[in-house]
């Protein structure tokens, strides 16, 4: 395997550190894993640019710089227990496996949860469950949650995935009406039945599809997110 420490440095210090992104633990996870064992055959010699990279089964590996800072928003710390909903190709739970506890990540596609984990068997990352199902149902015998990072965009936030988080915890996931257009959003449960939200700009994710996202025709679901008292 070639040594690509360098680029690996320089990514994090142009693409991540200098755009605003100054948690050490993320930087340092970012620095530790290696993003070309993640991306697809024939984007080898891409891995270290700003840029999403396409994946098997018509998803993507988001840019380094977007993980990055949907890691920050969700505030993840070491002891922390963190649900990620589209595991993809395995990046962004291996990132956050350098950083918390444990990761618990769910992929609706067999095939990606696979590979992914045995990405994360040969990197010796033993601290990440993957399991193959709809994500917009969460995990329920994992929770609650310390934090949820959702890479898919849905209608809306799943009523599972805010009643899984502890109190205290965050829910990073990008919303929006159309399955392509959203806006990127933090919400935290603030109480037993109360959340807060935050809004932190417009977004473009694969749509979120699941009983509580977009089905697969792309239509909009019946089921929606609970409103929230908003921060």
């Amino acid at each position: 395997m070639l040594d690509l420490s360098h680029a690996r440095d320089r990514m994090v210090d142009i693409h991540v550190s200098r755009r605003g992104i100054h948690d050490r633990n993320i930087l340092e996870a970012m620095r530790q894993v290696p993003r070309e064992v993640f991306v697809a055959p024939g984007y080898e010699e891409f891995p270290y640019e700003d840029g999403p990279l396409p994946i098997a089964e018509g998803q993507t590996i988001s840019q380094p710089y977007i993980v990055a800072f949907m890691i920050e928003m969700a505030e993840l710390g070491a002891g922390d227990q963190v649900l990620e909903v589209g595991t993809g190709s395995g990046y962004a739970a291996a990132v956050m496996s350098r950083i918390v506890e444990r990761v618990y990540t769910i992929e609706r596609h067999a095939g990606l949860a696979e590979t992914a984990r045995q990405r994360f068997e040969e990197l010796g990352y033993d601290n990440i469950e993957v399991r193959t199902g709809d994500g917009t149902k969460g995990w329920p015998d994992a929770a609650p949650f310390d934090a949820i990072v959702v890479a898919a965009g849905g209608p809306g936030a799943p009523l599972a995935l805010q009643e899984q988080l502890d109190v205290g915890g965050r829910l990073v996931i990008p919303v929006g009406d159309e399955p392509h257009d959203q806006r990127l959003l933090k919400v935290t449960r603030t109480g037993a039945a109360t959340y807060s939200e935050e809004d932190f700009g417009g977004v473009r994710f694969v749509p979120l599809i699941g009983e509580q996202g977009w089905p697969e025709n792309g239509s909009r679901s019946k089921i929606r997110g609970a409103s929230h008292d908003r921060s």
